[in-house]
């Protein structure tokens, strides 16, 4: 019996691959930053204080001249009314020296003794005598913010992009042999 054989065989492909290549690098931002500064404005009313001693040294009897003149005044016309009226009620007593009583006798008394000097222990100047006043000082503060000044340049990326590449070779090629049998 006829009988045909065929054997074959197949192709042997081999791939060469080369992997590709790919760097990326992103330089960093050139940036400058700067802070102005604040514009400040202060303006400052200095404290006052006042003291008045004015009380306190007229206490001690130590006083302006206008004010010693106005008191020395004062006390001359009132020593002038009060001896005016010692001398009319003098002199009318002594128009009616016939009432009796050593009227001479009582106005050489009266006229010749001074009162008795007051004393008393006191502080002098008294207490709370200097007025004191203190305006207090005023800080008026302004500020201005200045807004930051940024620049920044960006910088492109460093791209290097080398591509794969696969080679195909046959290894073995296909084959188909055909052999006849009992022919």
């Amino acid at each position: 019996m006829l009988q045909i054989r065929m054997q074959s065989t197949f192709i042997q492909t081999g791939l060469q691959i080369e992997d590709p290549v790919q760097r990326i690098e992103q330089p960093k931002a050139i940036q400058s930053i700067e802070q102005p500064k604040a514009i400040v404005n202060m303006e400052t009313t200095p404290g006052k204080l006042t003291i008045d001693q004015t009380e306190a040294w007229e206490q001690m009897d130590i006083k302006h001249i206008s004010k010693r003149t106005a008191e020395y005044a004062q006390e001359g016309k009132q020593k002038l009314l009060e001896g005016i009226a010692r001398r009319s009620r003098q002199g009318d007593e002594m128009m009616h020296i016939e009432r009796g009583g050593n009227v001479i006798k009582a106005h050489a008394k009266e006229n010749s003794e001074r009162p008795p000097k007051q004393f008393n222990i006191g502080w002098i100047p008294s207490p709370f005598s200097v007025k004191m006043h203190y305006q207090q000082a005023k800080l008026n503060i302004e500020a201005q913010a200045q807004k930051p000044i940024i620049d920044v340049q960006v910088q492109k990326p460093i791209h290097d992009y080398t591509p794969g590449d696969v080679k195909v070779n046959v290894i073995r090629e296909n084959s188909l042999d055909i052999d006849f049998v009992n022919v």
